[in-house]
């Protein structure tokens, strides 16, 4: 263990999920600008007032921040990981839509599917916090 910034212990499994997740982040945010662009379309609600495109490559950039946040900034995981917690909510309802619209996308080809990803999502929120 070691002690971080107002004396709080981080055990090295903190530290490496703190890395993983940002990782992932990195990684999600890579593809919202790149290969995955058109899946992650499929998932903007189509009551969003906004382009979906605009809203991928926005929440792409995010990713790679909050992505980049979590790996270089240790000293504010707590803040670092309470925004990454919003984004997580924040983006749930596109994950919501997907399911409602059996829009399939990132091999969710069921309703079944789809649904059980919902449930992973409170998962990612509690691993950001």
């Amino acid at each position: 263990m070691s002690t971080a910034p107002l004396g709080v212990q981080v055990s090295w499994i903190q530290h490496a999920a703190r890395l993983l997740l940002g990782s992932a982040l990195l990684l999600a945010g890579t593809g919202h600008l790149t290969s995955l662009r058109q899946a992650f379309r499929a998932q903007v609600p189509t009551w969003l007032p906004l382009d979906p495109d605009v809203v991928v490559l926005t929440s792409g950039v995010v990713e790679l921040a909050l992505g980049a946040a979590l790996i270089a900034l240790p000293r504010y995981r707590l803040t670092v990981g309470v925004v990454v917690a919003a984004f997580f909510v924040a983006v749930f309802p596109g994950n919501i839509s997907q399911y409602l619209t059996h829009t399939n996308a990132f091999g969710l080809n069921t309703d079944q599917a789809r649904l059980v990803r919902l449930f992973f999502q409170p998962l990612l929120v509690a691993w950001a916090l």
